[in-house]
This record gives C-alpha cells, sequence and structure tokens, in this order.
C-alpha cells in the first residue's frame, strides 16, 4: 500500500533545500504520495520554544554555520552558507508554492529553495518569483500568491495542531520526522 507524507518547509531554510533531493528521490523510490506544505515558523516559533536565527546565541549561530558547512562538502551539495539574500521574507513564494498544482509543488519548492542557497537570487522579489513560476507553466505568479495565502494559514495552523517545530518536518500518520538528518529513519518508515 502507498504511504503519503506532509511535508512541512519554509523556502528559506538551509536544511529544507540540504534534503529536498534526498526526500524527492526517497518519495519517488517508495511510491509515496509527498503533500507539500509551506508554513511559517515566525508563527510556529515562538509557539514551540525556538527562536529566529538573529535572536539565538552566538555560539549557536557559529555552530550552525560549521554543520551547515559539514553537510554542504558531506552532500556535494552548492551552499552558499551566508547567501545575499538571507534572510528573506518568504512569504510570496510560500504562497506561490501553496497555490501550484500538486504535481508542480516538489520541483517549484526546490527552484526556491536553489534559488536562495545555490543562486543568489531574491525569492522576495516578484520578478524573481514570476521567473521560477513560468518554468513550472504558472503564467500568474502574482495572482497564485494571492491564491495561496490562504492554503498557507491552514498549512500554518494544521502544522501547530500536529505539534511541528521545526523545518523540514514529515509527518507519516501521526510520526513525525524533524531535519533532513532524520531522512534515514524516515526512509526506513516508508519501507515498512
Amino acid at each position: 500500500m502507498s504511504k503519503s507524507v506532509d511535508y512541512y518547509l519554509t523556502p528559506t531554510s538551509p536544511w529544507t533545500y540540504l534534503g529536498h533531493a534526498r526526500f524527492a528521490d526517497m518519495a519517488q523510490r517508495h511510491g509515496a504520495t509527498v503533500a507539500v506544505k509551506p508554513v511559517d515558523y515566525g508563527v510556529i516559533f515562538p509557539q514551540s520554544g525556538g527562536l529566529p536565527l538573529g535572536k539565538r546565541a552566538p555560539q549557536r549561530q557559529a555552530y550552525r554555520l560549521m554543520e551547515l558547512a559539514r553537510w554542504r562538502d558531506f552532500l556535494g551539495l552548492p551552499l552558499n552558507l551566508q547567501p545575499k539574500f538571507f534572510p528573506a521574507d518568504s512569504l510570496a513564494a510560500a504562497c506561490l508554492i501553496c497555490a501550484a498544482p500538486p504535481e508542480k509543488k516538489m520541483a517549484l519548492a526546490g527552484d526556491c529553495l536553489r534559488a536562495v542557497w545555490a543562486e543568489e537570487m531574491n525569492i522576495a522579489d516578484r520578478g524573481v518569483l514570476s521567473e521560477i513560476a513560468a518554468r513550472h507553466g504558472m503564467a500568474d505568479a502574482d495572482g497564485a500568491i494571492v491564491e495561496g495565502k490562504l492554503i498557507f494559514e491552514r498549512n500554518t495552523q494544521e502544522a501547530l495542531l500536529r505539534q511541528v517545530f521545526g523545518a523540514p518536518t514529515f509527518a507519516v500518520g501521526d510520526e513525525l520526522f524533524w531535519g533532513q538528518d532524520r531522512l534515514d529513519f524516515l526512509d526506513r518508515a516508508l519501507a515498512q
């Protein structure tokens, strides 16, 4: 029987970027259905004890950069540790992903993540989002962003109810897997 995965993310998370392609391959290998659900971590963090990056202690910020470099090198992915357009307002990109047809959401999310972390692009810029959307056959990016806002808000409320607290989070039934470094455990769950 096919499994389904709810995939909670933000298009500005480096950890989501590092795991996105591996997760997409894994889901395809297992024949899993993926519900891509961008959420607002600005709402989730205060309710779950998390802090935005700029408010974290200096030693945590420094360690984050070391870990990102380790994972980048281990996975062989391009990743700028301090991209020009980070942090960026991810609302429009998240809403665009929410409004995309289901079969395009994974690829669109991947392009948004890659734009921030590998291509030095500003996903808060409507022109950049229009270019990314056009690659996926979405001619009216602005209309899609407006359409996706309600879905984005519902996704955020759902994530809070499911006790999601970080990105990325993968949910299989009632079981949560937080972080790209938990993909091996998710792989095992999908294989059962």
